[in-house]
């Protein structure tokens, strides 16, 4: 059996366990007296509230909605941490529940699963209503759940509970499944370390391990696509060169060579035609050997050099096996 906790009690032993606490308006005398008992007290519940925004959900909690009128809980805890307290006395949050999990709660046992819905929660629990929007994505910030980690076990202290004292809302009828989004056993565990120590004496809780960001691999460099050659870029195919430099070279070596083969030959250059021939054939070679063509011709006829292990060897040479060891 245990006799509700005051309202000046309530607020010293939130302070002790480190709560950063919130009186609205007139919370003290605040609550449904006049429709049920209030106490004994065997445990707290804790709740979510299907809300968003911290100033909304805590007027709506004072007030209450037009089918169920406030207060809703006795504190409303926030996203940071602040613990609201609205109301003080029995307040409509628990509603009915099963009595073999009251018993248990009593008890301080293993919970079992809630079935029929006969015992009147508001008298027996006290309530704490956290903002969140209960679709198990909206997340719990870390001060949000120290806040009802530190609630839960100033209230436990008082009254000499242990942390099994401590429900969620879906633990006590199956008609709810509120808290949505952590679990009420790791809750637990939280609240049962916490009472191994004195309130300003509590051990550093380990941060959770940060998870690797996967690596990035970059997208491989896009390849340069082949530009096309232009038209009259194509240079002369390495087969028409060498026809053409064998043409160059034979004119060359007949222009050469003709005053030579006119006079071996014995033929007079009077002769019809020769004089002409020897003149052309002078000229070409005067203008061949010009240093403007020496440059120009080198460039034009150009080829490919040949790969040296291309090059066919002497027979000796590949017989002794050759090449460079």
């Amino acid at each position: 059996m245990a006799k509700p906790i005051g309202a000046a009690a309530m607020v010293a032993a939130l302070k002790r366990e480190g709560v950063k606490v919130s009186g609205v308006r007139s919370w003290r005398r605040h609550n449904r007296r006049g429709h049920g008992p209030w106490g004994p007290v065997h445990g707290v519940m804790i709740h979510h509230t299907v809300t968003t925004g911290a100033e909304q959900t805590v007027g709506l909690l004072y007030r209450g909605r037009s089918d169920l009128p406030g207060p809703l809980c006795h504190g409303a805890i926030t996203k940071d941490g602040t613990v609201h307290l609205v109301g003080h006395g029995r307040v409509n949050h628990a509603g009915t529940g099963d009595a073999g999990v009251l018993e248990a709660v009593i008890r301080e046992v293993k919970l079992p699963a809630p079935g029929a819905d006969t015992v009147d929660g508001n008298a027996r629990f006290y309530g704490f209503e956290c903002e969140n929007r209960g679709d198990g994505k909206d997340p719990w910030p870390a001060a949000q759940l120290d806040a009802i980690e530190r609630v839960s076990a100033a209230l436990c202290r008082h009254h000499g509970w242990q942390a099994p004292s401590v429900i969620g809302h879906l633990e006590w009828t199956a008609t709810k499944s509120d808290p949505r989004g952590f679990s009420m056993d790791a809750m637990r565990e939280r609240i049962a370390e916490r009472l191994k120590h004195p309130p300003d004496d509590q051990p550093r809780r380990k941060p959770r391990p940060k998870r690797p960001k996967p690596r990035q691999t970059p997208p491989p460099a896009p390849k340069p696509k082949p530009t096309p050659p232009r038209k009259g870029d194509d240079p002369m195919t390495e087969a028409a060169r060498r026809t053409v430099r064998t043409m160059v070279q034979t004119a060359l070596s007949l222009a050469a060579a003709l005053p030579i083969l006119v006079e071996a030959a014995d033929i007079p250059q009077t002769a019809a035609g020769v004089g002409t021939a020897l003149a052309v054939a002078g000229a070409v070679t005067r203008v061949m050997q010009s240093k403007q063509v020496q440059r120009l011709l080198p460039k034009w006829l150009r080829t490919t050099v040949p790969d040296p292990e291309d090059i066919p060897r002497p027979e000796a040479d590949r017989a002794q096996g050759g090449g460079v060891v």
